[in-house]
């Protein structure tokens, strides 16, 4: 994904830490008390099962949910159809594929621990941030920016992630750049 080849550009120097944030949430109509996180029916959620699984990919340590993540995001974004982030067994084979323990990933999604812990992420997300949808990004300063993008090509991937922290993470001025719609993009999709 475009942000692996900025990381893989920048290396050390440049620090992203990923957090849970749930859509389902956000966008709920249950009111107030519904906590997506909190539901028993992991399966029946949206994405839940597939945080639960980031987080014990977590677990394993930083370079195993790396590699978790980004096979993740390519299985759902980047290939030949859209993974399911409801279902175990594609999670599993995903996890399998990235090198993880599976039996352990298997007992740590099961951990009560995890949806704590998406929980909290969301909330500190909404509450502190202001976030409302994915990918928030937050930059050193406290100060955040949504990003709504295609994925640009992979050459390039770090100037536009340039330009965009050089707009967003230096201009505080600046509220929100939205391009008219439709099409939006004109020209960015073939």
């Amino acid at each position: 994904m475009w942000l692996d080849t900025v990381k893989e550009t920048y290396g050390d120097s440049l620090d992203i830490t990923w957090k849970n944030f749930s859509l389902e949430q956000i966008n709920s109509k249950e009111g107030p008390e519904w906590k997506a996180w909190e539901q028993s029916d992991i399966g029946a959620r949206r994405s839940l099962m597939a945080a639960m699984a980031a987080e014990a990919a977590r677990r394993q340590g930083p370079d195993h949910f790396e590699k978790f993540h980004l096979a993740l995001l390519t299985a759902r974004h980047g290939g030949e159809g859209r993974l399911a982030l409801n279902e175990e067994t594609p999670l599993l084979e995903v996890a399998e594929k990235a090198g993880l323990d599976v039996e352990r990933m298997k007992k740590d999604m099961k951990d009560p621990a995890m949806a704590a812990i998406i929980g909290r992420d969301h909330v500190e997300a909404v509450e502190t941030h202001g976030a409302f949808g994915t990918p928030t990004f937050l930059f050193e300063d406290g100060t955040s920016a949504y990003l709504k993008t295609f994925i640009p090509p992979e050459e390039e991937s770090a100037e536009f992630f340039e330009h965009f922290v050089g707009m967003m993470a230096h201009s505080p001025y600046v509220g929100e750049v939205k391009r008219p719609q439709p099409p939006w993009p004109k020209g960015s999709v073939s």
